[in-house]
């Protein structure tokens, strides 16, 4: 008795994968291409010989050269006669700063704000609708110009008003407490380290034996938390706290945000706070009354419902959109060279001006903001794919 061998299917070579990836219509997209190509090299050329006439060089050394300006605000120490390359980092410090504060802050707001506006309470529902309406359908642009506006409107320092005893809100800038750890400087990043070694063996340990569940998870945070403050406490670190106060014709101490900082915060958190409330209202929507019944009559409050079983499934819609949000918040940061706050945009027009090496400063500008668009597109997909996989597992 034979078996008849069945050949498999014949793999295609590596002429046909080529083809295939190329797709269709090849002979179009090779003269499209060639063209592009031919059209970015005259561009080239062009540019180089217009700067060549007026005597610039081409290329990125104008990067080590001494940047005669002044920085108004800056995380890192930055003064004129510095390099150009340090000025361009204190400008991308500075977008990264806004543009991470106002992601947190306006997901914080969005959140709370697309939860309350389902309330049943009509006018808790009515203010909230007008207020994504009204901040939804305004350029940022004119919102900006109306929180400088009501900045530089604020009073002096000296006839500033504390609220909650330690906050000043003035033409200067807001002025908050600020509070840090004094002494013991290593045991705190080892006590630090240690947690986060722990909550890390912690989870591995849980997921291997299964065990990862809700109540497993708060116990590992408590227990790492814990470590954590123990490990500081024992290197002898002690909080410290400083409050603004009212000192001659100025306020002193505590932590300042100028107003040029504060007015792009607000602009850009009063804005994206409307737009993601907004996709957390249709996220929640999108979750069949079914769930909610089916919760009900299991004895679960409203505030349980949300928690426990819509927002788990709304984040599959929630999170691809809120992803778009995150994008636009950090590009349109750039509109704070409209209010005079130093972000990286400011700063490489500034760079420009001064060298004259403005395609260059045109092509870090696009690269850096490429960069961080692009990294945070993969850790918020990353994010996105892990909840898709959670909900089909199930």
């Amino acid at each position: 008795m034979s078996l008849d061998t069945i050949p498999g299917p014949v793999r295609p070579g590596i002429v046909q994968k080529i083809r295939t990836w190329w797709g269709g219509w090849p002979r179009g997209q090779l003269a499209f291409l060639a063209v592009f190509v031919l059209l970015t090299l005259l561009l080239v050329h062009n540019v180089v010989e217009t700067m060549a006439r007026i005597g610039i060089l081409p290329g990125f050394g104008f990067l080590v050269g001494s940047a005669n300006f002044e920085i108004g605000e800056s995380v890192i120490p930055f003064q004129a006669g510095d390099t150009y390359l340090r000025a361009i980092v204190a400008g991308l410090l500075n977008t990264l700063k806004v543009s991470l504060l106002g992601c947190l802050l306006a997901t914080v707001f969005g959140v709370t704000i697309g939860v309350a506006g389902l309330s049943s309470n009509l006018l808790l529902s009515k203010i909230i609708r007008w207020y994504i309406e009204i901040v939804r359908n305004t350029p940022l642009l004119l919102q900006l110009f109306f929180w400088i506006s009501l900045a530089k409107a604020l009073p002096a320092p000296r006839q500033a008003t504390a609220l909650f005893g330690s906050v000043f809100l003035t033409n200067r800038g807001v002025y908050l407490p600020s509070f840090w750890l004094e002494g013991g400087t290593f045991g705190v990043f080892l006590g630090l380290t240690a947690g986060a070694v722990a909550i890390l063996a912690f989870l591995v340990i849980a997921h291997r034996l299964g065990r990862l569940t809700r109540q497993t998870g708060a116990i590992i945070v408590v227990a790492t938390v814990a470590l954590a403050f123990l490990g500081i406490t024992l290197s002898g670190a002690r909080p410290a706290a400083e409050f603004p106060a009212l000192s001659g014709f100025n306020i002193r101490g505590g932590l300042n945000l100028s107003p040029e900082f504060a007015t792009l915060l607000t602009g850009l958190v009063v804005k994206f706070a409307a737009l993601i409330a907004e996709i957390v209202r249709a996220g929640i929507q999108s979750v069949g009354t079914g769930q909610w019944e089916a919760a009900r009559a299991l004895g679960l409050h409203n505030g349980q419902i949300i928690r426990l079983i819509v927002l788990p499934q709304a984040l599959r819609v929630i999170t691809p959109l809120t992803t778009s949000s995150y994008l636009d918040l950090t590009k349109d940061s750039s509109l704070a060279v409209a209010i005079g706050f130093p972000d990286l945009v400011s700063i490489v027009n500034t760079t420009a001006n001064t060298t004259g090496q403005s395609m260059e400063a045109l092509m870090i500008l696009i690269g850096t903001f490429l960069a961080i668009n692009l990294a945070l597109s993969a850790l918020m997909n990353t994010y996105n794919s892990r909840m898709a996989m959670r909900g089909m597992s199930r």
